[in-house]
């Protein structure tokens, strides 16, 4: 099947000359600096971006404490911004086609997933935070404050808007995690100022026009592209940003904790994970292996919360094992433009050879390893996918997040065992557990070391779900009825009368 046809309006878009999103309108980048963005698919440049320096950022975060301290969107009845936010949902849902083939053309995966994860994922979460600017609530106190006497106090609380935010999102789902950033801080009366991942930056710029037809005011979302080093790093520092929002590697996120130390700046950190199933010798082998084989590969396995690692107890390791060798041996690969692929291009040539690294290792130590098709070679992003077979402890790809299509089976004695190997992990994002045992499923999910435990299901979220890790996978929620109260400061108001 033929790949399917670029939209007049999405070559238009990516062929345009790209500025910065500042103050409701594109505007040119004081850095003369740019950065190529590639489709992952073929290996060729599309577009560029500007590379913002320090000045530009300033701009940016300027504009949107401008707007911020002005009240424009802050001062809003939540309803109106309520409203505001439902029709940026309506525009995102118009423009659906547009958004999914800009992120398959920047990033790679496929069309049929950006259409429903990405734009179609952003339309429901959209939805369901605008409904949270109208459940921001506070609480009334009774106390008990002896001075002077006969004095009386009524005490409360209210919520407030916690100022500017940065939001920071990773080139694996631009733009559904792009909304995770935005919108909330949105809802809770916050501005914002939005950095891209360097490689994968389209989708944030159109969303943020979208923002401004909706009705959001001016200044409140602006969009800074650029390298991490230079436009992030400038974005974390500076001193009119009150909380960031960072979704990404864990280095990367220690290192913005570390400069944000400082001024005690707010922070929500979203890591890495090296997630594990567990598998009981009871669990239903045809929903095992149809589960994990989209949680291990879905995105190419470029999902914070992906299935890396499956520990299966040995009467049922050689059923799955072979089951998800087929499943594999029947994806097949090709550009995300293509819609009859499962396998589709890493998201850049950077990470295309950082997971390769990880698999020659595994090659190189005599690994067992099952292989899925052969992918193009043309140039494109691509990396085979790859099942190994109870590896080595010591193989980096045991031990550290590949964040590629790379998934390792072991063979476990017993439940304990495969949860204590499970638990043996610097991080703690997601797992899994796989089991017919309505007692197993209710006494393994609280030992297990995660965020988010699944059963008999593994790597779907929803909105009103909350998500974030443990350990090294991060600080903080995301999602859920309590979604806001990252972004707000609680206020104790104390009356005496």
């Amino acid at each position: 099947m033929p790949e399917i046809s670029i939209l007049p309006a999405v070559q238009t878009f990516i062929e345009q000359t790209h500025q910065l999103y500042i103050d409701g309108r594109y505007t040119p980048a004081q850095s003369t600096d740019t950065l190529a963005v590639f489709n992952p698919a073929t290996g060729q440049q599309i577009s560029s971006v500007p590379n913002a320096s320090a000045e530009d950022v300033n701009r940016a975060v300027t504009s949107a404490h401008k707007a911020f301290t002005s009240g424009v969107w802050r001062n809003l009845p939540p309803c109106a911004r309520e409203a505001t936010l439902l029709k940026l949902a309506t525009l995102v849902e118009r423009d659906a086609e547009i958004l999914a083939q800009l992120e398959t053309l920047e990033q790679g995966q496929s069309v049929v997933l950006s259409r429903i994860l990405e734009a179609g994922g952003a339309c429901n979460w959209i939805r369901y935070v605008a409904g949270l600017s109208t459940k921001i609530t506070g609480q009334t106190l009774d106390v008990s404050i002896p001075l002077p006497p006969g004095a009386r106090y009524t005490a409360m609380t209210r919520k407030e808007p916690v100022g500017v935010v940065a939001g920071i999102v990773p080139w694996n789902f631009p733009l559904l995690i792009a909304v995770w950033k935005v919108l909330p801080a949105l809802a809770a009366g916050c501005c914002v100022v939005a950095k891209p991942a360097d490689t994968t930056p389209l989708t944030l710029l159109y969303l943020a026009h979208l923002a401004t037809e909706a009705g959001v005011p001016d200044g409140v979302f602006n969009v800074v592209t650029g390298a991490g080093t230079t436009t992030g790093d400038a974005l974390i520092r500076h001193p009119q940003i009150a909380k960031i929002s960072f979704t990404g590697s864990t280095p990367v996120g220690k290192h913005i904790a570390a400069v944000s130390a400082d001024r005690l700046t707010r922070l929500s950190l979203e890591l890495g994970g090296k997630n594990p199933a567990l598998v009981l010798a009871d669990a239903n082998p045809e929903q095992v292996i149809s589960g994990l084989a989209m949680a291990g590969y879905i995105n190419q396995g470029q999902v914070c919360a992906a299935c890396s690692r499956v520990y299966i107890e040995g009467p049922l390791f050689d059923t799955i094992a072979e089951g998800l060798k087929n499943a594999l041996a029947t994806m097949k690969p090709g550009p995300g433009m293509d819609e009859t692929t499962q396998i589709n291009p890493v998201a850049s040539l950077a990470h295309q050879q950082k997971v390769l690294s990880y698999i020659q290792d595994a090659v190189n130590a005599g690994a067992d390893i099952a292989w899925g098709q052969e992918p193009p070679q043309n140039g494109g992003f691509y990396v085979r996918p790859a099942l190994i077979l109870n590896p080595d402890p010591s193989l980096r790809l045991a031990r550290e997040e590949v964040f590629g299509p790379v998934m390792t089976l072991t063979r476990v004695e017993s439940a304990e065992e495969g949860l204590a190997l499970a638990n043996d992990c610097e991080f703690g994002l997601a797992a899994s557990v796989w089991t017919r045992s309505l007692a197993q499923a209710m006494e393994l999910p609280p030992r297990m070391q995660a965020g988010t435990v699944w059963v008999n299901s593994h790597v779907m979220i929803d909105p009103n779900m909350p998500f974030g890790g443990v350990k090294n996978s991060g600080l903080g929620k995301d999602f859920g009825t309590g979604w806001l109260d990252a972004f707000t400061e609680t206020k104790a108001i104390c009356i005496r009368h």
